[in-house]
């Protein structure tokens, strides 16, 4: 199994990342353990049928990992998610993340900035935010990859 490690800065623990399992992709979601919509987004994403790894950490540690990953602050959400060798950012739907994996864009992952009350773990569709799914380049530069109303 190749497995990546992040030691996130000034933090105490490294946070293992593997890249793939056995069975499939696995996505290792770091977030904080108060976090209710980020236990309802694994949920939203084990039920689509990814295998999850969640992590609970504190808030510096969770911040430190958006650092290492160069996550922009734009671009933030309320967790972190790693599969492969892509980021997963807020709250981005599960279909998303299997496009992205089915697809294999050179990037370096994908986000949901904020957090839109239509997106996974947050109040789900018809909850009145249109959102979009930005594929964020090795460059950093973002376009729409889904547009979610």
């Amino acid at each position: 199994m190749k497995r990546r490690s992040f030691l996130p800065t000034g933090a105490a623990a490294t946070i293992a990342l593997p890249a793939m399992a056995d069975g499939g992709p696995i996505i290792k979601v770091v977030k904080t353990p108060t976090c209710g919509c980020c236990t309802a987004w694994v949920d939203h994403v084990r039920q689509a049928g990814f295998q999850i790894e969640a992590q609970d950490v504190d808030q510096d540690t969770l911040y430190a990992l958006k650092d290492r990953l160069q996550i922009a602050p734009e671009l933030t959400g309320c967790h972190t998610a790693v599969v492969g060798d892509y980021f997963i950012e807020g709250h981005v739907p599960a279909e998303d993340i299997a496009r992205l994996l089915s697809e294999q864009p050179t990037a370096r992952g994908l986000s949901v900035p904020g957090m839109p009350m239509s997106s996974p773990g947050m109040g789900g569709p018809g909850a009145g935010d249109t959102f979009d799914t930005l594929l964020v380049g090795r460059d950093g530069a973002t376009s729409v990859f889904a547009s979610h109303s």
